[in-house]
């Protein structure tokens, strides 16, 4: 397969520069601003100035990111792998998933994340997790969408931006040179 048949990653592109579309959207993470993963590839076309680099703190990662909904922006918060966003599960699970339940609030805040590529090389079993299945099982507000096909990826982030709450998007990192 040719790179000009991948379009997974193409479509992630695309979805991104969609989003960016919206001045109240911002992008914040590791590697939002510096390269050095597939994920920050996608952000080619997002210009810096909507963009927030993120050191080695998720729990804080996903802190800002429910405050900055609260003030009416909407971050696309990006931990690259499940097994880094398990280090902010108390802000998922107790506050952006139960915040509607309990107020008048409704964060918007657009997740993704990856379960990591273990093609060409195993990266070892801290960064392969897929948590999909057991997060919809625990979150009653937030929605966990697999992005399987690259088909289904722009309109998935549509939805997800015209979703009146937050979204985990889950993104399968070999289909990045696969798809």
């Amino acid at each position: 397969m040719s790179n000009s048949d991948l379009r997974y990653a193409a479509e992630l592109t695309r979805a991104m520069e969609m989003l960016a579309l919206d001045q109240r959207v911002v992008f914040i993470g590791q590697t939002a601003i510096y390269p050095g993963t597939s994920m920050s590839g996608t952000l080619a076309g997002v210009t810096s100035d909507r963009k927030i680099e993120m050191p080695v703190a998720e729990a804080a990662q996903m802190g800002m990111s429910i405050g900055l909904s609260l003030t009416g922006w909407i971050p696309v918060s990006i931990y690259t792998r499940w097994n880094f966003l398990l280090l902010s599960v108390d802000q998922l699970v107790n506050h952006l998933d139960k915040i509607p339940l309990y107020s008048g609030y409704r964060p918007k805040v657009i997740v993704r994340t990856g379960i990591g590529s273990e093609r060409p090389m195993h990266p070892g079993l801290q960064h392969v997790g897929d948590m999909t299945e057991a997060f919809r099982s625990i979150c009653r507000t937030v929605n966990f969408v697999r992005l399987e096909d690259p088909d289904d990826i722009v309109p998935a982030y549509r939805k997800a931006m015209e979703r009146d709450g937050s979204t985990v998007l889950v993104e399968i990192c070999d289909f990045y040179n696969e798809k």
